[in-house]
């Protein structure tokens, strides 16, 4: 169905021409949503998001970037080039590397798993996976329209369940050969009252006892009961995701009809409790742009969770294969301004606060790859 069906007003791209500012934000938000022209050995497809990337060093920081043949944006010779058309390509001083495919992807467990199967470089130093890839609310009528968490299993390049001795023996390996430092972990959602949080408790152990240094961002829903957040951080976890997307309700219940049944006061109470067990900017939620919210609402929602101690990771809405969002209502990027604006919105409060990604032990807004917080100084 078209996207204006989402009961929302239609989300519609900016077409105009990339910004000529040398400004490292405004560059960086450009590209973000156009893409680049680049071979990325180490990227990701469907999954359960946030986006369709290749990974690759910007100025020697990590960044996760469409990888589009029609972008005006290409690498020649580690650097980034803007193709003005008959004038040719002109750098725009930017360092732009590909990651390099880490070697653990070479190797397989003893019954034949590829270790790629089990878990993937994000970015230069991030191990990630999924330890469940089904989800309770993947049915039509009820799974997130962003999210393609079955696509990969479907697609055969994952498998359902990791056990935590596949988890241990992949993170190993990917530290001894590749350097990795740090590991998220997320799940699918159970039907139990952790709702996942179980598993991954039994997960982060294992890779702790294997690889003690490896710093571990855990990532569920709000369980039944807070207590599981408690298991987690005693399992070994160091930071913790627990992702709203959005905080207006209409929004909720358009995109995700399924999680929108879990409130927003459910989601306060386990981002409370999540900051009084791992601490203050220990916690995160991801924030999506190019929803249908109304862009003004951003930074009050990212003040809100900033008094609690939570990082507000504000990421852009981007086509992803395998979702409904892209396969089914066509919903292009976010504007330019918009996500510009905001971004540096939300970049500010942070700063003000004094909560920097870079101080989160594991997990995304440590990466910072999907997202240009870092760019703006958060």
């Amino acid at each position: 169905m078209p996207a204006t069906n989402l009961g929302l007003p239609a989300v519609r791209s900016e077409p105009s021409a990339p910004p000529a500012a040398a400004d490292p934000v405004a560059r960086r938000v450009d590209v973000a949503l156009r893409g680049l022209r680049i071979a990325a050995p180490v990227h990701r497809e469907a999954g359960a998001g946030p986006s369709d990337d290749g990974h690759v060093l910007w100025d020697g920081e990590q960044a996760a970037i469409p990888v589009n043949p029609d972008s005006p944006y290409l690498v020649s010779g580690g650097r980034l080039l803007l193709d003005t058309g008959d004038a040719g390509p002109i750098d725009v001083g930017v360092d732009v590397a590909p990651v390099r495919r880490p070697r653990f992807y070479d190797l397989a467990t003893a019954d034949g798993t590829a270790y790629e199967a089990i878990a993937r470089l994000h970015g230069r130093d991030v191990l990630a996976t999924t330890v469940v890839q089904t989800c309770i609310r993947y049915d039509e009528d009820q799974r997130c329209r962003f999210c393609a968490i079955e696509a990969s299993l479907e697609a055969g390049s994952t498998i359902a369940v990791k056990t935590p001795a596949m988890l241990a023996e992949v993170a190993r390996a990917a530290r001894d050969l590749d350097g990795v430092t740090q590991m998220v972990m997320t799940t699918g959602t159970s039907h139990g009252w952790d709702r996942g949080a179980k598993h991954l408790a039994r997960c982060v152990r294992a890779v702790k006892e294997a690889v003690p240094e490896l710093a571990i961002q855990v990532q569920i829903e709000p369980p039944r009961h807070l207590r599981a957040i408690q298991d987690l951080f005693d399992a070994g976890a160091e930071s913790i995701g627990i992702h709203v997307e959005s905080m207006d309700d209409a929004v909720r219940r358009a995109w995700m009809p399924g999680k929108s049944t879990v409130t927003l006061d459910e989601y306060r109470a386990a981002w409370a409790e999540a900051v009084r067990v791992f601490g203050r900017n220990q916690v995160s939620t991801y924030l999506l742009v190019g929803l249908g919210e109304d862009p003004d609402d951003v930074p009050r929602w990212a003040e809100e969770l900033i008094a609690l101690g939570v990082y507000p990771f504000v990421v852009p809405f981007r086509p992803l294969r395998g979702t409904l969002a892209t396969d089914v209502d066509h919903v292009p990027a976010p504007q330019r301004s918009i996500l510009e604006t905001v971004s540096r919105q939300v970049a500010a409060l942070l700063v003000a606060a004094g909560m920097l990604g870079s101080e989160q032990k594991a997990g995304c807004a440590a990466c910072g790859a999907c997202g240009v917080l870092k760019t703006a100084g958060a």
